[in-house]
């Protein structure tokens, strides 16, 4: 089996458009298609990136972006000061009760059988856990899997260590194409257990400004994690002319 990984779509449809692009010129990359969370939060296209997400028929788990706005919209959270509530207010204006539901539709985590995976926004045990060293040791000990896809970080990387372990062991790898090259390959380690995350669609943050996604191919055990160039000024456009903080605008120039 092979899947189409997005994470962090952060309501930036040219982004998530160039990915799409890309991973449609060959028809037989992928075979199912999963959102690891956040697609809404920070970008100026919320519906837009639903919508894409809808025809696509992805598998979408919560992001803390996502839940942050269904709480925003149940007065379970207050409209505290904050560039990422102050978005999340905005992008609410924008959606409709059909949005709404089908974002309350996504799960906190998924348990995929055909992809033998769990898939989590943030960590395998918690949808807001930022996955770094720590967390993953912790991971590997409380979890009984062997695979795992995060995003939260917006870094694509690998986090690696052997069966049958409590995970004092483990191996960090970044995943990162060098200058110029479009694509990353990480081939899983036999016997290994693993938490990969393959980036952010629409708001890198390891300095390479190039949308990321992932194609994970269970059969042969590897991801490839993918840099695709899109139009980040058409991105800054929109996000001025809606009067979002400025600094969002600045961080995709950087991919920081």
């Amino acid at each position: 089996m092979r899947a189409l990984l997005l994470s962090d779509i952060h309501a930036n449809k040219p982004a998530l458009d160039a990915v799409l692009e890309h991973a449609h010129r060959d028809a037989a990359r992928y075979s199912a298609t999963y959102c690891l969370g956040d697609a809404l939060g920070y970008g100026p296209h919320p519906r837009e990136v639903l919508e894409s997400l809808q025809d696509l028929r992805a598998q979408c788990v919560l992001g803390n972006h996502d839940l942050g706005l269904l709480q925003l919209v149940d007065g379970q959270r207050a409209a505290a000061v904050g560039t990422g509530t102050q978005v999340l207010v905005w992008q609410i204006g924008r959606l409709g009760q059909r949005d709404l539901r089908y974002v309350r539709g996504w799960k906190d985590v998924i348990e995929d059988a055909p992809l033998g995976a769990r898939l989590r926004h943030g960590s395998p045990l918690s949808l807001n856990e930022y996955t770094d060293l720590d967390a993953a040791r912790r991971s590997f000990r409380e979890w009984g899997g062997s695979l795992a896809f995060v995003g939260h970080t917006h870094i694509p990387a690998a986090y690696a260590t052997l069966q049958g372990t409590a995970g004092e062991w483990m191996r960090h790898q970044p995943i990162t194409a060098a200058p110029g090259q479009p694509c990353t390959r990480y081939p899983v380690p036999p016997k290994a257990r693993v938490i990969l995350n393959p980036g952010s669609v629409g708001q890198p943050r390891d300095g390479d400004p190039r949308a990321a996604y992932g194609v994970y191919d269970s059969d042969l055990r590897t991801l490839d994690v993918f840099r695709v160039p899109y139009d980040i000024e058409h991105t800054q456009r929109d996000l001025r002319a809606a009067d979002l903080p400025e600094s969002l605008a600045v961080r995709l120039s950087a991919g920081l």
